[in-house]
């Protein structure tokens, strides 16, 4: 059970770290950034006590993958991955909300939908669907981008503009770069036999005002996957769908009374049910990316991190 929940590195040239819920993310002479995708698990906006064993190295590699897939089509911030677990890129100024686009009623969606809400985030969800439904178009439910430790927020385009969150300008630039990430991803995930369901994208800008895609991509976090065969008859007989995601942590949590709301616990995650993540976010590498994982040796893993970047970095 050799993970990397924390890391503390002093890198040639750094100026500040970020620490996010999973990334850690050092800048490097207010030029590039190294972002380290640890084995953290967030569920609910909240961490996990124990990490997940290869999950920051599945998390990056999937992301990076499919940053090499979409650059045709969408500028990114990714220069560089001189480690399993590590992406160095341009520096950003990260815009402060995230591009959430749905193709289908579910998760998030689909529990405002039940609780009798037909409106998200100013988008109107059609009257008589049932959960996990296609909506007859791909729809963008944006959240604002949370500081530590808090929710994440619903918040309409509408308010968006009118706060000043984001120019029209740049928005019409987001909107379009998410419809076409999202069209490109619903074609990869089709190869693969899957069906990307709903994912969420982050932009930022570089120095000189371009606007690129940061941080993750198609990975199990950030999106949700349902497996395309058989996804029609498990709709016709209301079953769930088979999922390929983080939703199945989502709902361990719940069956055991955690939804990251006050006063509720935690619930304990043994080390056999760890094991079973980390199996789980394995599969759902091999089945996103058509490749067999292969697994860094993690004997050192803080030490290698440290090396392969101190290494890239004097390049």
């Amino acid at each position: 059970m050799n993970t990397i929940t924390d890391t503390n590195y002093n890198f040639p040239g750094q100026k500040s770290v970020y620490k996010g819920k999973v990334r850690e993310v050092y800048n490097i002479n207010d030029e590039l950034l190294v972002m380290i995708a640890t084995d953290r698990l967030s569920a609910f906006d909240v961490v996990m006590p124990k990490g997940i064993p290869f999950k920051g190295q599945i998390l990056n590699q999937i992301a990076t993958k499919m940053m090499k897939a979409t650059e045709d089509l969408v500028p990114n911030w990714l220069i560089a991955t001189p480690d399993p677990n590590v992406a160095v890129g341009h520096l950003c100024e990260p815009f402060k909300v995230e591009m959430v686009i749905r193709g289908y009623l579910s998760g998030h969606a689909a529990r405002e939908y039940k609780a009798g809400k037909r409106l998200l985030c100013g988008v109107i969800m059609p009257e008589g669907m049932k959960e996990n439904d296609k909506f007859p178009a791909p729809i963008i439910t944006p959240s604002t981008k949370a500081d530590n430790g808090e929710h994440d927020e619903d918040i309409s385009r509408e308010e968006i503009l009118t706060k000043g969150i984001v120019s029209e300008e740049d928005y019409l630039i987001l909107e379009d770069y998410t419809h076409k990430l999202f069209q490109r991803g619903t074609e990869i995930a089709a190869k693969r036999g899957l069906i990307l369901v709903d994912t969420k994208y982050e932009f930022g800008k570089t120095k000189d005002g371009k606007i690129v895609l940061i941080d993750e991509i198609h990975t199990p976090d950030s999106s949700r996957y349902f497996y395309t065969e058989g996804y029609e008859e498990r709709q016709q007989k209301n079953e769930p769908q088979k999922q390929l995601s983080k939703e199945f942590v989502r709902q361990w949590l719940i069956s055991n009374g955690f939804q990251g709301k006050e006063g509720q616990e935690i619930p304990e995650m043994n080390n056999e049910y760890i094991t079973s993540v980390s199996e789980r976010y394995i599969e759902l590498y091999e089945n996103i990316t058509g490749e067999t994982f292969e697994k860094a040796d993690v004997s050192e893993v803080e030490k290698r991190i440290k090396n392969n970047v101190i290494q890239y970095l004097k390049k």
